[in-house]
């Protein structure tokens, strides 16, 4: 018995009684835990060995990092002045547009001006004697054409009873009807469609009033801006140049040269092209003996040339009016010429005239026009061409060219093409590519 108790007494070691369960055996304490803290994190270096619980992994105690709050508020002010200047270029579109064409503007009375201030005159009085001949050319032309306009309103609207009755007679002749011109009146007059129509243009009079005098605003500002881009013109280049280095002077100043001799360029071809449109459509206005031929002839050449996409509408519009109140027919036939000759310009004259004096190809002219009006409407597509040209002539300087070499026989090209393949073909059927 005294054994026995003995042997109960007495403790099983982990030889006698085999390896303790993981799940019984008790947890051994980190080697970088504090005494007292059994659970608590380990010490890392970079604290020196004093780590808490709030410095280690991510868990319910764990704590922001102190360039969270900082990233946010950067990347929210970031936006910010994103939409802040998306909404000032949303603003400013339309004076951006104006500064650009009173911009090319300038660089076309370039040449004049700087003529007129090498002989000695003062370079604000020569660009003011070129605006007051540009706008005396401008006037008088609006005033003649307004006159002319008139006119024939007037004689339209006197004649109209008569060729009413030409065509109520045709009608009865023809479908032996009995319509009389002053029923066909009084129904006009008393239609509920046409006393829409008055309704709805006297209500549209003060938004036409508001268009106009926008207009004339946008006309004001873009004349004032050319006026001082084109005075100040050596100031502004020397503005310029001022904040870059020399090489970078040099670039600045060809660039604007190049610019300068383009839009000179672009307005040369517009000009001739213009003279010839006018010189042709007086022969057939003369032949048919439509009234003001010179002044319609003068109409077409300038408006087809210097308004751009509705140009040619607008062109066409006019001689076909007057040549009506002459004969229907001859409206007809001014139509017709106004589509073929429009038709070997697009295709014959303006492709070698444009390649000649601005230096572009043609398919290069036509695709700027295009992107032209998609970006900027009718402003756009009346200045892509020497914006083009110029960025393309500034660009070429920058381009190395090389002499292409003369081209081999079709035959041997093709054996020196073959013979490397079936060279490589050979190589890779042998065992070790030999």
């Amino acid at each position: 018995m005294a054994a026995t108790d003995e042997t109960r007494d007495t403790p099983e070691t982990p030889d006698a009684r085999g390896p303790v369960p993981a799940a019984r055996r008790p947890a051994e304490p980190d080697r970088d835990t504090l005494p007292g803290q059994a659970g608590a994190a380990p010490r890392t270096a970079a604290a020196g060995g004093a780590g808490g619980p709030g410095d280690g992994p991510a868990g319910p105690g764990a704590r922001m990092p102190r360039w969270l709050p900082r990233a946010v508020v950067l990347v929210l002010a970031l936006y910010a002045c994103f939409q802040l200047g998306t909404w000032a270029f949303h603003q400013l579109m339309g004076l951006l547009v104006n500064l650009l064409i009173a911009f090319f503007l300038a660089l076309a009375i370039e040449p004049a001006v700087s003529r007129m201030a090498a002989r000695g005159m003062r370079r604000g009085l020569a660009t003011f004697l070129v605006f007051l001949a540009v706008l005396v050319g401008a006037v008088g032309f609006v005033v003649l054409l307004g006159s002319m306009l008139a006119g024939q309103i007037i004689e339209m609207i006197a004649d109209f009873p008569r060729y009413l009755d030409d065509v109520i007679g045709s009608i009865n002749s023809t479908f032996h009807t009995e319509l009389s011109r002053l029923a066909v009146q009084d129904s006009l007059l008393h239609s509920d469609w046409l006393q829409k129509y008055v309704q709805n243009s006297a209500s549209g009079v003060l938004d036409v009033s508001a268009t106009v005098l926008g207009g004339m605003f946008k006309l004001l500002t873009i004349t004032l801006f050319a006026f001082y881009f084109a005075a100040d013109g050596p100031r502004l280049r020397r503005a310029l140049c001022s904040v870059l280095p020399p090489a970078r002077q040099a670039e600045v100043l060809r660039a604007w040269e190049i610019a300068v001799a383009k839009t000179g360029g672009y307005l040369y071809s517009r000009g001739l092209m213009a003279l010839i449109s006018g010189i042709a459509h007086y022969v057939v206005f003369a032949v048919l003996d439509v009234s003001y031929a010179p002044a319609l002839a003068v109409w077409v050449g300038l408006v087809s040339q210097f308004i751009p996409t509705i140009g040619t509408y607008l062109a066409g519009a006019l001689p076909m009016l007057i040549a009506f109140t002459s004969n229907p027919w001859y409206a007809l036939y001014v139509l017709g010429f106004v589509v073929v000759y429009q038709q070997f310009e697009n295709y014959v004259l303006q492709p070698k005239l444009t390649a000649r004096t601005v230096d572009i190809h043609p398919a290069v002219a036509f695709g700027s026009v295009i992107a032209g009006t998609a970006l900027l409407g009718a402003v756009g597509a009346l200045i892509a061409i020497p914006a083009v040209a110029t960025l393309q002539a500034f660009l070429g300087a920058y381009v190395k060219r090389y002499e292409v070499t003369e081209e081999a026989p079709a035959g041997a090209t093709a054996a020196r093409a073959a013979r490397p393949v079936w060279r490589r073909a050979g190589r890779a059927r042998r065992p070790g590519g030999r």
